[in-house]
């Protein structure tokens, strides 16, 4: 259990804790419960650049952090952003410009097309590997779309507290860019790699 691994422990023992804060305002105030949810997500997204540049760095990659590691990410993601559309809270208060359940409605159909993107990607590296052995390594838009992911899910948390003179457009152009390159980076992966999957078996 080396450092990277603990690192990687950690991040998927704080996620229920910060769905909990997420879903439910137990602090009878918005603003504390928006800053504690997004303080336990953004350390946990802190350990997922962390763990991984570690095991790479100091040569400390293990079988158990190449299965738990990306199990992690998914979790971290999916989590927030399912916490999110289902709160009580975090859309109610929300000064805007745009009528607020257009923005509730863009960023519950974006994690839609998040969890088809991460389970076809996830089903392609499957295939792909047990066909031919190959491992399909994270690509730059595969990194691109996991910022834009933490970024979005940060500022549908933060905005209200630490940009509020925005109006909602930090949240609605942080999610357009997370939907674009979810998108973007799935095709990408499924048109590189599908010469590996043959169609006839």
């Amino acid at each position: 259990m080396n450092l990277p691994n603990k690192l990687t422990l950690g991040r998927i023992i704080i996620i229920p804790f910060f769905v909990f804060f997420l879903v439910y305002d137990v602090f009878d105030s918005a603003t504390i419960s928006r800053v504690i949810s997004a303080a336990l997500f953004i350390i946990a997204s802190i350990t997922d650049f962390l763990d991984g540049y570690l095991a790479r760095s100091r040569n400390l990659v293990t079988d158990f952090g190449k299965f738990m590691d990306p199990l992690a990410d998914k979790f971290l993601i999916l989590g927030a952003m399912f916490a999110i559309c289902f709160s009580d809270y975090i859309f109610v208060g929300f000064e805007t410009t745009i009528d607020i359940s257009i923005i509730r409605h863009l960023f519950f159909w974006t994690a839609i097309v998040v969890v088809f993107r991460e389970l076809a990607v996830t089903s392609m590296r499957l295939v792909v590997a047990k066909s031919s052995g190959a491992v399909i390594a994270a690509s730059w838009l595969g990194k691109v779309k996991t910022v834009t992911q933490i970024v979005a899910t940060s500022a549908v948390m933060l905005e209200p507290v630490i940009a509020p003179f925005c109006y909602g457009w930090l949240t609605i152009l942080s999610t357009i860019a997370m939907l674009v390159f979810t998108i973007v980076s799935g095709v990408n992966y499924i048109a590189t790699y599908w010469k590996f999957i043959n169609t006839n078996k």
